[in-house]
């Protein structure tokens, strides 16, 4: 099975990049899009007829061209949920939870905290209900899957320039210290389970030619629950494709 993130940056604007060729091709059974900034009303009938052989679940913000997530799906889910229940978070189409079965998979875009210090805080509260969520599903037995855009980069490995970005939101020490909590509390980053040394990164911003020169960070992740980190074959960060300012990454599990 195979399950892709993306961060698009804006849906439609990515599929004018062709981005959807790069899918056909690819053709993950599970497609998670963070940052569609778009509502499904608001998509062409040729978009949508791109969709074939997919379900799709829409849950944008109610805030017009402003974050918003997708989760395109080969095998209808069990179950899906959207949402951490919150208002405060929720009116910002930050979630969805497809249940598979033997997982649960969240697809999110966790918030940006460059704006200033009150998102920063916005940020970490994000973090801490999400992880209060998923502590009670793990006591209750289940599997998760985490993936998206979870906007920090953990290790001075996961970005370019680490000395120059330490006052950076994203890479700031109370962001960095909640991958932390959530690798105490049951989960793997799976990428860095597998290749604890290698340098590979998911954004690159778009001035600067950060992108050219391979200035960038990994803000992209899927964090796995320990139980369920014997079925993962692999992680491919696809740091070539083009279309966004971030790139696909995906998860083959077995």
């Amino acid at each position: 099975m195979e399950i892709t993130t993306w961060n698009v940056n804006g849906l439609r604007a990515a599929m004018g990049k062709g981005i959807w060729e790069w899918v056909i091709k690819e053709s993950p059974d599970v497609l998670c899009l963070q940052e569609i900034k778009a509502r499904p009303e608001q998509l062409t009938d040729d978009h949508h007829q791109k969709y074939e052989g997919y379900q799709v679940y829409w849950n944008p913000a109610v805030r017009p061209g402003y974050s918003g997530v997708a989760t395109f799906t080969r095998q209808a889910p069990i179950d899906v949920q959207y949402g951490l229940g919150i208002p405060e978070f929720d009116h910002e189409g930050r979630v969805i939870c497809s249940r598979y079965p033997g997982f649960l998979l969240y697809n999110i875009y966790f918030p940006n905290g460059q704006r200033g210090q009150d998102r920063v805080d916005f940020k970490l509260d994000f973090y801490a209900h999400l992880l209060d969520i998923c502590d009670q599903l793990h006591v209750s037995g289940e599997q998760i899957v985490i993936c998206g855009d979870f906007n920090t980069a953990h290790r001075e490995i996961d970005l370019r320039n680490p000395k120059e970005n330490e006052k950076t939101s994203g890479f700031l020490p109370e962001e960095r210290v909640w991958i932390d909590h959530y690798l105490a509390h049951g989960f793997k980053d799976a990428y860095r389970a597998l290749y604890p040394d290698r340098v590979q990164y998911t954004w690159w911003t778009y001035i600067t030619n950060a992108r050219s020169r391979n200035v960038g960070w990994r803000l992209d992740y899927f964090m796995v629950s320990e139980g369920l980190m014997p079925r993962v074959r692999d992680i491919i960060i696809h740091d070539s494709v083009l279309g966004s300012d971030h790139c696909p990454v995906s998860l083959i599990l077995d």
